[in-house]
């Protein structure tokens, strides 16, 4: 484990649903380095409250992936899927803000009220005044502030991107908590697990910043601290898609771990050229980062 300096306290939070990629490697680098060059906590969460798409043994080889870097957590590992009563718990400190919907995707999609700049569609309010004769409930939902109410329009300073703004009703819509098969929403379990962990930075790729405004309204209504965030580049594929497993990103190769390293640090910028070895590599990639950043 890391001596920590710092009150700063990070995570990486892959999904286990495959082996990690040269997408995944940048968000893990850029965390990490955020870390250690404030000398402060990296924590390590699996991210699999989607537990239809686990794939066994993905931690085990995620976490081998990260021990080849050289990247070494602090602390436990947290699985979210073990902790499932800590979110029902903090949806029921929601109660006033949550109704169930019954509305199906495609219903929601035909209402034709927009799409929401990370690919979903916004939802329209079907059921904020209750649901349809005939309808039963699939979901839970979380009503947005409408215009001219308190939080209507969630500002925050990104560390990468600079001030940003969004208006939640127009660029979101109400927002699942809940979803049609029974599993908690990525948005109410990360928040829960950011304020359970202590995080105070979060650094992640930029394909998770529309998330942000969402997360940070749930940590006002649940009275939880918000962390500074950072939203880092995402490697694209030659088709200008976001690399992913769904879109056929390749496993890291491990028996070349400081090549890998090498361009996930050339992708976010640094200036490293002549590191010999995976010590002169953190090395140096610490002290660029630090540089850049302003940390320690």
């Amino acid at each position: 484990m890391t001596e920590v300096l710092s009150n700063y306290i990070g995570r990486f939070a892959p999904s286990p649903s495959g082996p990690l990629h040269a997408g995944s490697l940048v968000a893990a680098l850029a965390s990490y380095l955020d870390a250690r060059a404030h000398r402060g906590t990296w924590l390590l969460r699996i991210e699999d409250i989607d537990e239809m798409r686990t794939v066994p043994g993905a931690v085990a080889v995620i976490m081998q992936a990260l021990a080849a870097f050289g990247m070494q957590h602090d602390g436990a590992v947290l699985v979210q899927s073990q902790r499932k009563d800590l979110y029902q718990a903090a949806c029921d400190r929601l109660t006033a803000h949550v109704y169930p919907c019954g509305c199906t995707r495609k219903e929601i999609a035909d209402s034709r009220l927009g799409i929401a700049a990370d690919g979903a569609a916004i939802y329209p309010g079907t059921c904020r005044h209750g649901i349809a004769a005939g309808k039963t409930a699939r979901t839970l939902r979380l009503r947005v502030p409408d215009a001219g109410q308190a939080d209507e329009t969630i500002t925050f300073d990104d560390r990468w991107l600079g001030p940003l703004t969004q208006h939640l009703a127009t660029e979101v819509g109400d927002f699942v908590l809940k979803r049609a098969d029974g599993y908690w929403a990525y948005q109410l379990a990360v928040v829960v697990d950011d304020a359970d962990q202590g995080v105070t930075h979060i650094v992640r790729g930029t394909d998770l910043l529309e998330s942000t405004g969402r997360q940070i309204y749930l940590q006002r209504l649940l009275g939880l601290p918000t962390p500074s965030y950072m939203h880092v580049p995402v490697v694209l594929n030659e088709s200008g898609e976001k690399l992913s497993k769904q879109t056929g990103a390749q496993a890291l190769d491990l028996a070349h771990p400081l090549d890998e390293l090498l361009r996930a640090a050339r992708f976010l910028g640094l200036p490293i050229a002549d590191a010999q070895s995976l010590a002169d590599f953190w090395r140096l990639a610490i002290a660029a980062w630090a540089q850049r950043f302003g940390a320690q």
